[in-house]
């Protein structure tokens, strides 16, 4: 065949990548060894995929193994495994580009941080770990070949921003990669990558647990032979100088493995070492932070599994990525199937890491079959109570745990209330949310309910963007006077999520941005009602000559009893959607319609009460319209809405100003 050769520039963003490479980014550089020996892995674990598809592909599929190859004297460590392999396409754009989302905002926070560790996370996290040879290598060579095809690519690189890619013949399938490597420098923390006690080091931390065999050739003395001299009883040396010299540098090869491949998944708790949890963590997640939690779980009966899933530390970049990766990896019988099982976990349980192997699976069992498999349902089922109910000790036993992960995954396990009936209450029950109780400490529901008060039936909430926006609404002001505790909702979840569930227990859930409010108990009620028939009366046909003015933006104006200090509020009917909400369907392309609010005004204030008499003196006063205009305005920006048309606000606000200087 024809050889092909190229010359060709790394994408943008994977030349940024290397420039960071090759600056050593990675406090420790060992893990360039990890990475290709992971990669290897995924290459075994596709090919015995795919034979089991294409049955011309068995013969390949046979004695999967990694092969790490040293040459000191050349001083270049190759990692060879017999996998799926590339083709030259593969090559260009699995090396050559990132094709990878958030790209950009990963290179953006490498060049942030300035600790090395933090970075070296965020790399794993993106999954670009072959980049991190050339922080040990002044070249990068590798040469493939796809299983099933004929040719074979050499590729190499020495990470300067172009590589040379050209067509080679004769090539095993599967792929080798050869590192050569730079000067070993202890200061710069670079040791040396051919010695083998190293590499042993490398495999046992990290790569232990590889399902299949990563084998090294190491020398070792050759044993004695029968006719052999050797020291004899009298104490006398046996044999000349020359020849005893011959017989110590005598040497044989040996093929040795250097990983357990025990399923960690298989053996008891007691006998396994949290750093190897840590390290099978590490490998399924590319997190290098260890997990918050590990959860060890055994089906038995008409379906047999065991399963080991993590809760991490900290969330992902990519959590609320609509393409993100998600999903345990699943195994039946120690015999790896797909990487990111979406079946076994729901949406919101996105973030959890973990392996389930099956034993009565097939092994040709798909995506699609597995959606609808009953044995699979069961297991979804027992998994997410597991999980659910390992949250629920963190809360109840380890506090500090529970913090951590509410903040990096809270907002992510709300969309459970949306999509989980059958698991509704146990999410509840782990539910934690800010309130006006304690600037610092969230609250659970039970929590909330357990300190209401005498004679209150309703859990009180408002939604918002942001903790300061809620604090200071005028929606608010009734609820700090009396001292009633309302829940602060910001997570964009919190508007859909408290619709849906309604109540908890017997409590319904009260947006405290609907609806009439009104705090009073039956003797003050009693005690106020003459005054208030008295400023309906005073105000009514204010209150009519403004709902007309504003019609168009609201469907009523009237008295309210929620307010104190602030002169108006926009509020909403009991069943009203929130304008966030209505805003949020907007942007997924659903065409809902305006929702016209109510303007609520206070009596008692001086503003509302000017207004008041200038209606009584001159109804057609250009300056009470624009006044009237300028307070729903306001109203809107104290929640923080949007105003309708910010140019003529500021405009009509700047000549009210003007008039009364």
């Amino acid at each position: 065949m024809s050889s092909r050769v190229e010359t060709l520039e790394f994408q943008a963003e994977a030349r940024a990548l290397l420039r960071l490479m090759v600056h050593s980014i990675y406090s420790d550089k060992d893990v360039f060894l990890r990475e290709l020996i992971s990669n290897a892995s995924d290459a075994l674990d596709k090919l015995r995929i795919a034979a089991l598809v294409d049955q011309s592909l068995r013969e390949d599929a046979e004695d999967p193994h990694i092969d790490i190859e040293v040459d000191r004297d050349s001083r270049t460590l190759t990692i060879r495994d017999n996998g799926i392999g590339m083709s030259r396409e593969d090559v260009v754009g699995l090396i050559g580009t990132i094709a990878r989302s958030g790209t950009a905002e990963l290179l953006r926070k490498l060049r942030e941080s300035a600790d090395a560790a933090a970075s070296a996370d965020l790399i794993g996290q993106f999954g670009v770990g072959f980049y991190a040879t050339f922080m040990v290598a002044d070249t990068v060579t590798l040469v493939t070949r796809k299983a099933g095809e004929p040719g074979g690519t050499r590729w190499e690189s020495s990470g300067e921003g172009t590589y040379v890619i050209k067509d080679v013949d004769d090539v095993p399938h599967g792929t080798a990669v050869t590192v050569h490597l730079k000067p070993e420098d202890a200061e710069d923390r670079l040791f040396d990558y051919t010695d083998e006690y190293k590499i042993r080091e490398i495999v046992k931390k990290y790569s232990d647990f590889i399902a299949w065999p990563i084998r090294m050739a190491v020398e070792r003395p050759a044993p004695a032979t029968a006719g052999e001299e050797t020291d004899g009883a009298d104490g006398g040396a046996s044999g000349d100088g020359a020849d005893t010299a011959a017989g110590a540098a005598a040497t044989v090869t040996e093929i040795e493995t250097l990983n357990s491949m025990k399923a960690l998944w298989a053996r008891p708790r007691d006998e396994v070492e949290a750093a190897e949890y840590n390290e099978l963590y590490r490998h399924l997640s590319h997190d290098w932070t260890d997990p918050l939690e590990v959860i060890q779980m055994k089906g038995e009966g008409t379906f047999e599994y065991e399963a080991l899933l993590f809760i991490p530390s900290r969330a992902p970049l990519d959590l609320y990525t609509r393409d993100a990766k998600r999903g345990v990896q699943l195994y039946v019988k120690r015999v790896f199937i797909m990487a990111d099982c979406e079946a076994l976990l729901p949406n919101y349980l996105r973030f959890v890491k973990g392996v389930v192997d099956a034993r009565d699976l097939s092994l040709n069992i798909s995506r699609e079959i597995l959606q609808q498999d009953r044995r699979i349902q069961q297991v979804r089922r027992r998994l997410v109570r597991k999980v659910l109910a390992a949250v629920a000790n963190l809360r109840e036993n380890e506090p500090e745990k529970y913090r951590t992960f509410w903040t990096e995954f809270g907002a992510a396990v709300k969309e459970g209330l949306l999509e989980d009936t059958e698991n509704e209450k146990a999410i509840l029950d782990i539910v934690s949310v800010a309130s006006t109780r304690d600037p610092e400490q969230t609250t659970t529901l039970r929590e909330y309910v357990e300190r209401m008060k005498d004679g209150q039936t309703e859990i009180y909430y408002l939604t918002g963007d942001s903790r300061a926006t809620i604090e200071n609404s005028p929606h608010m002001e009734a609820f700090a006077a009396r001292g009633y505790e309302v829940l602060i909702l910001t997570d964009p979840v919190d508007e859909v999520w408290v619709e849906r569930v309604g109540r908890v227990d017997d409590h319904p859930l009260k947006s405290i941005a609907k609806g009439q409010v009104d705090l009073d108990s039956d003797d003050e009620r009693k005690d106020a009602e003459a005054e208030r028939d008295e400023q309906r009366k005073e105000f009514a046909e204010l209150l009519t000559w403004m709902t007309e003015r504003l019609k168009d933006e609201v469907k009523e104006v009237r008295l309210s009893s929620r307010l104190t200090t602030s002169p108006a509020c926009v509020v909403g009917d009991t069943f009203d959607m929130t304008p966030a909400l209505e805003k949020m369907y907007r942007a997924m392309g659903q065409n809902v319609p305006h929702q016209r609010r109510i303007l609520e005004v206070n009596p008692t204030h001086p503003l509302v009460a000017g207004l008041r008499r200038t209606h009584e003196q001159d109804a057609g006063s250009t300056a009470l319209a624009e006044t009237v205009e300028l307070l729903y305005d306001m109203a809107l920006l104290a929640e923080g809405g949007d105003l309708r048309d910010p140019s003529r606000f500021t405009r009509v606000l700047a000549g009210r100003l003007a008039s009364t200087l």
